[in-house]
């Protein structure tokens, strides 16, 4: 399906119909008013007239009206759309090029390393998406997300992306679920979306942000409350007065961050400030079919007079007594307050010595999150003073850049020595050359992205990551140490007088002028694609054609090796490490040799090798994993809670399946990662007692009994035999539906499909 720059009047239109005949033929069945979430979700259900709608048992199927794509999972996810030998996608996708550019010296300088560095990358998913029909934006113009809301976003949307950040265009009013690949192509190829029935979590937003508080502090404090599982298959739907007050784009932020509680997705309800950014993007007439349909676009009115009867749990946030929050090191809802914060450093013993300031990614980066921060520079550059630190900014998009740039508040940046960076991920998801530091040092960074797992941004095991707004992170650059307030610190000027920084205020949320149109980082679909070759070299090491799969035997499995015990902490960082591997993506082979690199052994405390069971060797995972296959032996992974929790990269569970695994077996999952194993035709388990993991011994041969009989809510035995001949039986259950489990044996979802 060609895929225009925006998403027309008549496409929206379109989709509102849909919308409120499924709605009605809900209402009609459930004999109940609904939230704005489940208007939506029931609004895009493939049969609502039968489906089952029991929160948090029922997997419902729904048809998505967009799928976008980052290049860093767009490869494999093309690469599986390719063996599907469809000639175009069921529905408009599109494909950003943001993730491979590396942060070192400038915008301009890494932009033309990265044309050179990914050049054959860039090739194969522009000449693919050329051949599909599918919309490219090109290096530079901008993270997928930001693009995404200023391009195709608006109220009602249902889209998914393969990127777990996709739920940032809540902030528009969409439902907007990050997936990988696999559920993607699904979609993609005309498939529906299948998703357990996800529970609804009403935020109720009184009062106003006041002083330094900004929109990113909303979803810290809220991280802090619910923990990063807090949000398992659950859906964030924020609303009331408070909700009103927040600009679109600071929605998004919160909206964005939603992924961190590892939530399917958060959303706000339509209202002017939504309307004002549509507006803003020259895309009024999006912003008027949204009026039209204003009754789609909101909880009806039972709801907001009676929340705690329709929701599953209401959370009451006030504003006004919200204050500026930082999350971390190593995890994003580690919280404290600025005021509490040194303190917090010291009975954390966290480096209190900070080196870097980084402003912007996905999260913040909008005009207005430049506009608060140029009139912070502009304060600093007044004075005369100088921050401590450097301070690197990634605008959002180029449309952005290129607006702040008309506007001023770049060279107010620029003015105090802010390096800009290419309209990219950058150091967000490890794409930074960092230089001058060696392994190990210890230091912190403040910055107001969206992630901070050890060794994620910068790659050194010693920099401790800690998340806020970009006030506060300016702020922070004065400083260059959590040992002071940087609100409450006294600063000296040039003329030796003292200042301290008072908050921005009010600034335009959106440009009086309109964001200045990105005519030239678009390559749009072509009417005649037939003669398109997809450009993938033979010889390359960043990119190979995919084989599906071998389909199950319709044995249990026997005599299985014990690969990883996990301890802790296992995300998909860790199973499957982005930085410098994203050059290989496209090539399950070469990307393999990263397989749980940064997975902690639970029998050693020590990352990324175990000891080899044939040899005796203490070896990587990756190489362990192949000794194996090599012997025509096969194995399984053990996690602890929330396994798989973080990026949504669906080669988390392809290396697995690629290297001759057969099943993970956890105490819990992340929800996108356990979706992304089963897509795989990996069997995910949990200890029906999470006790049992500690039963676990490192040279276990296990069978798992009872796969031959598998059915929807069956126990699975793990017959675990250990090294002095005694043997556990551990009860193991399984989430897989009857669907679900036909992909099983078929090797994978995508096999199943072909099937």
């Amino acid at each position: 399906m060609n895929t225009s720059v925006d998403s027309t009047p008549a496409f929206i239109e379109a989709v509102y119909k849909k919308m409120d005949a499924n709605i009605a033929t809900v209402k009609k069945r459930l004999g109940r008013a609904l939230t704005y979430g489940e208007k939506i979700l029931y609004g895009h259900l493939d049969n609502a007239a039968e489906a089952e709608l029991e929160a948090g048992k029922s997997y419902v199927k729904t048809r998505p009206d967009r799928i976008a794509l980052q290049d860093a999972t767009a490869q494999m996810a093309v690469l599986q759309f390719m063996l599907a030998e469809k000639d175009e996608a069921a529905v408009p996708v599109t494909v950003h090029c943001d993730h491979l550019i590396r942060a070192h010296k400038g915008a301009e300088s890494d932009l033309q390393t990265a044309n050179v560095e990914n050049k054959e990358v860039y090739d194969f998913l522009a000449s693919a998406s050329q051949r599909y029909g599918f919309g490219c934006w090109l290096p530079g113009a901008g993270i997928i997300h930001q693009v995404v809301i200023e391009q195709y976003g608006f109220p009602g949307l249902m889209m998914l992306g393969t990127d777990s950040h996709t739920p940032h265009a809540g902030g528009l009013g969409a439902f907007a679920s990050g997936v990988g690949g696999a559920d993607a192509v699904d979609v993609m190829v005309g498939l529906p979306w299948e998703v357990l029935h996800p529970k609804f979590v009403g935020v109720h937003l009184t009062g106003e942000l006041q002083g330094w508080a900004a929109p990113k502090d909303v979803i810290l404090k809220v991280l802090g409350m619910l923990t990063c599982s807090g949000g398992t298959n659950r859906v964030f739907e924020y609303f009331g007065p408070g909700a009103e007050s927040i600009s679109c784009t600071g929605k998004a932020t919160i909206c964005n961050m939603g992924a961190e509680l590892g939530a399917t997705t958060s959303t706000f309800p339509y209202d002017a400030h939504m309307k004002s950014f549509l507006g803003a993007c020259g895309r009024a007439d999006a912003a008027e079919m949204a009026d039209k349909y204003a009754h789609l676009l909101r909880a009806d009115d039972e709801v907001l007079a009676n929340p705690e009867n329709y929701f599953d749990e209401v959370i009451e946030i006030d504003l006004s007594t919200l204050e500026p929050y930082l999350v971390g090191p190593h995890s994003p809802d580690r919280a404290s307050t600025v005021a509490d914060m040194a303190q917090y450093v010291k009975d954390g013993d966290h480096p209190a010595n900070i080196t870097y300031a980084l402003i912007g990614s996905c999260t913040n980066s909008s005009y207005e999150d430049m506009g608060r921060i140029a009139v912070m520079a502009e304060q600093i550059k007044e004075k005369g003073a100088k921050p401590r630190i450097p301070i690197l900014i990634t605008p959002g998009s180029e449309q952005v850049r290129a607006t702040i740039e008309r506007d001023g508040q770049l060279a107010k940046l620029e003015a105090i020595g802010a390096t800009v960076l290419a309209n990219a991920c950058g150091p967000c998801i490890g794409q930074w050359n960092r230089e001058g530091i060696e392994e190990g040092f210890l230091n912190s960074i403040v910055t107001s992205y969206n992630r901070n797992f050890p060794k994620r941004n910068d790659g050194n095991s010693g920099t401790s990551g800690f998340i806020a707004s970009p006030e506060t992170c300016l702020a922070y650059a004065m400083t260059g140490s959590f040992t002071e307030n940087p609100f409450t610190t006294e600063y000296t000027a040039a003329d030796g007088s003292s200042f301290t920084l008072t908050p921005p205020g009010k600034v335009a949320e959106v440009p009086e002028g309109g964001l200045v149109r990105d005519d030239k980082g678009f390559l749009a679909p072509i009417a005649d694609n037939s003669s398109v070759t997809v450009q993938v070299a033979p010889e390359s090491e960043r990119l190979a054609l995919l084989t599906p799969f071998s389909a199950w035997d319709g044995k249990d499995f026997k005599g299985l090796r014990l690969l990883l015990k996990a301890k802790g902490k296992c995300t998909t960082d860790h199973i499957s490490p982005a930085g410098p591997w994203l050059r290989f993506r496209g090539h399950l082979n070469n990307i393999s040799d990263n397989m749980f690199s940064g997975a902690v052994n639970a029998f050693t405390g020590e990352p990324g090798t175990a000891k080899n069971q044939l040899s005796g060797e203490t070896q990587g995972y990756n190489e362990i994993a192949r000794a194996y296959a090599e012997a025509g032996e096969s194995w399984i992974a053990v996690g602890d809670a929330n396994y798989g929790e973080g990026s949504s990269r669906e080669h988390a569970a392809m290396s697995p399946r690629h290297m001759g695994g057969k099943a993970v077996i956890t105490r819990s999952f992340a929800r996108i990662h356990e979706t992304n194993l089963k897509k795989q035709g990996v069997l995910p388990m949990t200890f029906a007692d999470p006790a049992d993991y500690d039963l676990v011994q490192e040279a276990d041969r296990i069978d798992l009994v009872g796969i031959e009989k598998i059915a929807p809510g069956s126990v699975i035995t793990g017959m675990f035999h250990h090294e002095d001949g005694s043997v556990s039986e551990i009860a193991l259950n399984h989430s897989l539906n009857a669907e679900q489990i036909g992909w099983f044996k078929a090797g994978s979802a995508l096999n199943f499909m072909r099937g």
